[in-house]
């Protein structure tokens, strides 16, 4: 290794698209900043901005529980168009938009406009995107220890026009917009309310400008900074009914300029570095913590980020982008869990609403959490949850009849209630959300060695809820899962409302099982109900079918891989423990099209190969999305090639998707280059987290590869390798070493 991995990126110009604007968070906030110098824009975001409207009527689970053993009986005689018919006739109905709030605009009139050595930065251990040219230099970011967006602004006599502007693509014509402007002893207060058309909810931004030397006077609707050396900037944004206190923000902000980070007040050094001294123990230790070394070109290494994305094949490109996604998951994660978008977008139209799309997208997003050592993105899932379970046992009520919990294929993060649905997308009738959404903590359970007593009560009325649904019976006597939905296809022969998806299948089982580990007093009432569940079945092409009740044909062109949920992320299929199954698996994949080339359903089945330890198709998924031009200037991707339709999908998961090539783990397994890329040889992987309470660093090469292992449990452990497998005792405390030869 001649040099370390770059652990940021940079351009030379401003960006021109509120795509390619370097991007901040930290998991409420978030900032995308352009890093103009002559009109420097910074838009911001919260996770809670989500624009009211629609007829909330809607807004509540379809009452369908009196029809479903009718609905059940046409489907079990072979009704396969019956569930068409099972709504109460509502119209679509969408989530609630995602949207920006404004941006902060700083424009320099006295600019001669000589960009000459400009440059602007993105450090992923700090969070900090900097511009800078001769006379003018600008760093922000946004604070995870005080929840604000800091920007502080340099120069040697700095002339700025400050202004909080709302006027961004797709904002509403009937906006309700007021602004403020007052001068304070610490500076200009400046705040922006936003009242939403036909609507008591609003939202207001407050900057507070604190200014270094020079003059400063109001220019509504913001104010003019003349001859100043400096400028800090101090923004929230607040979704509320009623009227904001904006004085109370105001002197909020302001006491953040007083106290420094040892929480007396300032010495010599200026706010902003106390500022970023508080942010910087929980931003850079959880950016740190895993790193991924390939070996790459110096000279690429330093190239810009839009330089490098046309060199697909590059190492420094896949190291970059490893380390941008591990950034942008932790930057977005904090009372929300990532969007379709993260957390950011500079249009109030996002695409599918920028929501928390839960029957593949989130799921893929966070599927490193565990592994890429984030529990702060598990965390802010579980958090997700909690708030939205009361819902979620609506959905249940109203639809199934049943106790427990069924999870919504969409929801805006506020509600959790299943309405968005319609006779092509019955999203109503999908019941394995709840097992999807709780696996990543019941992996962060294993990776840290506790038990959340939150987890093991929602997965309790996950279990609860199967207990009363599957009542229904085969000619065999097994528990049949009707209605049944495998996201988001259907049977070549049949219609979407189907029976035994093997999503719903693995799901079910893997709920009760689960559940009985959780809570022993109900462990054998649980497993014998899972043991009842009828096998996946295989097709005549030799594939795992999607659908495993007879007759029901598979449909293989599509983006969506939700038959191989046993694979990945569960462990029920795999090469070790269930071989015939796994081959079947294995056949359904190389079947599966990838339709209309969505970022999500390549790495998605990335994911999938890795697990069933194919490394060709694991490079040949990976491939379409470097190649394809996925990715924006600011290493956020789009879900389409060429750039289209903005999504954090690929830029999320393409750390996911490394990590299982290259070490994959269970409570009782570990695996060591299960699918290994060859046009990468050579690496070295840290930090790693296990789900048997290791850390393990893997280092790799043509002649072979060293694991080493820090336990913090003992336990026996089972080592695959491409030699096979064999027992391996940890003792907490004490590291172990691992030799592999070069196959």
């Amino acid at each position: 290794m001649t040099s370390a991995p770059v652990h940021g990126t940079w351009e030379p110009r401003p960006a021109a698209r509120w795509e390619d604007a370097f991007l901040s968070g930290n998991g409420h906030h978030g900032a995308l900043v352009f890093g103009d110098p002559d009109d420097e824009r910074t838009v911001v975001t919260h996770h809670t901005l989500v624009r009211p409207g629609g007829d909330d009527a809607y807004r509540l689970p379809p009452r369908l529980a009196d029809r479903l053993p009718g609905l059940q009986d046409r489907l079990l005689s072979g009704d396969l168009t019956a569930a068409e018919d099972f709504t109460d006739g509502r119209p679509l109905q969408w989530v609630r938009p995602f949207h920006p709030a404004f941006q902060v605009r700083l424009r320099r009139p006295d600019t001669d406009g000589d960009r000459h050595g400009y440059r602007r930065t993105l450090d992923f251990a700090t969070g900090v995107a900097q511009a800078a040219v001769t006379g003018w230099t600008s760093r922000v970011f946004v604070s995870r220890a005080d929840d604000v967006i800091v920007q502080y602004v340099t120069g040697p006599a700095l002339t700025l026009d400050l202004t909080l502007d709302h006027r961004l693509p797709g904002a509403p014509t009937g906006l309700g917009v007021g602004h403020g402007a007052v001068l304070t002893p610490e500076g200009a207060l400046l705040s922006l309310r936003a009242r939403y058309p036909d609507s008591d909810l609003a939202y207001t931004g407050v900057t507070l400008a604190a200014v270094t030397g020079g003059r400063t006077r109001l220019a509504p609707p913001g104010v003019r900074v003349e001859g100043a050396r400096s400028v800090l900037l101090l923004t929230r944004v607040r979704r509320h009914t009623g009227d904001a206190d904006v004085a109370a923000e105001g002197r909020a902000l302001r006491e953040l300029l007083h106290t420094a980070s040892d929480g007396v007040p300032h010495g010599p050094r200026h706010p902003y570095d106390d500022l970023l001294g508080r942010h910087l123990p929980r931003h850079r230790t959880a950016y740190e913590r895993v790193t991924l070394d390939l070996a790459a070109d110096p000279d690429e290494r330093a190239l810009p980020g839009s330089e490098l994305l046309t060199r697909p094949r590059s190492a420094a490109l896949l190291e970059r982008l490893f380390a941008a996604g591990r950034y942008h998951l932790l930057s977005s994660s904090g009372l929300c869990p990532p969007r379709l978008t993260g957390l950011w977008t500079g249009d109030w139209d996002t695409a599918w609403a920028g929501a928390f799309t839960h029957d593949a997208n989130l799921n893929l997003q966070t599927a490193s959490a565990a592994a890429a050592a984030l529990p702060e993105v598990t965390e802010a899932l579980a958090a997700l949850i909690r708030r939205q379970l009361p819902d979620w046992r609506d959905n249940a009520r109203a639809v199934f009849g049943t106790r427990g919990v069924v999870a919504p294929a969409h929801s805006d993060g506020e509600s959790g209630h299943s309405y968005h649905f319609s006779r092509e997308y019955p999203l109503h009738l999908w019941t394995a959300g709840a097992d999807w959404l709780l696996k990543p903590l019941v992996d962060h359970d294993e990776t840290y060695g506790g038990r959340d007593p939150h987890t093991a009560a929602a997965l309790a009325e996950a279990a609860l809820f199967y207990e009363d649904f599957l009542t229904r019976t085969d000619a065999r006597g097994r528990p049949v899962v009707v209605p049944s939905y495998s996201p988001e296809n259907r049977p070549a022969n049949g219609s979407w409302g189907a029976l035994n998806a093997a999503m719903d299948l693995s799901a079910a089982r893997h709920a009760l099982l689960t559940a009985a580990a959780y809570h022993p007093e109900d462990a054998d009432r649980r497993r014998a109900l899972a043991d009842r569940l009828p096998p996946h079945r295989t097709n005549a092409d030799g594939a795992l079918a999607e659908w495993a009740w007879p007759g029901l044909e598979d449909s293989y062109d599509h983006r969506h891989l939700s038959h191989l949920y046993g694979v990945w992320p569960l462990e029920e299929i795999t090469p070790y423990d269930t071989p015939d199954l796994a081959a079947a698996a294995h056949r359904a994949l190389e079947l599966r099209g990838a339709e209309n080339d969505s970022a999500h359903g390549h790495l998605h089945h990335a994911l999938i190969a890795a697990r069933l330890r194919d490394g060709g198709r694991v490079a040949h998924a990976l491939g379409q999305v470097l190649d394809g031009d996925f990715f924006h200037a600011s290493l956020m991707s789009a879900h389409y090639p060429r750039r289209d339709v903005y999504n954090a999908d690929a830029a999320h998961t393409l750390p996911a998707v490394l990590i299982e090539a290259l070490v994959q783990s269970t409570p009782g397994r570990l695996v060591l280059l299960p699918a290994p890329l060859p046009a990468y040889p050579s690496g070295r992987l840290t930090g790693v987290r296990t789900r048997f309470g290791a850390v393990l660093d893997l280092t790799w090469s043509p002649d072979g590869a060293t694991a080493v292992l820090h336990p913090t449990r003992t336990c026996r452990i089972d080592l695959w390798t491409s030699a096979g497998a064999e027992p391996l005792d940890l003792a907490a405390g004490e590291d172990r070493v691992l030799s592999l030869k070069a196959r």
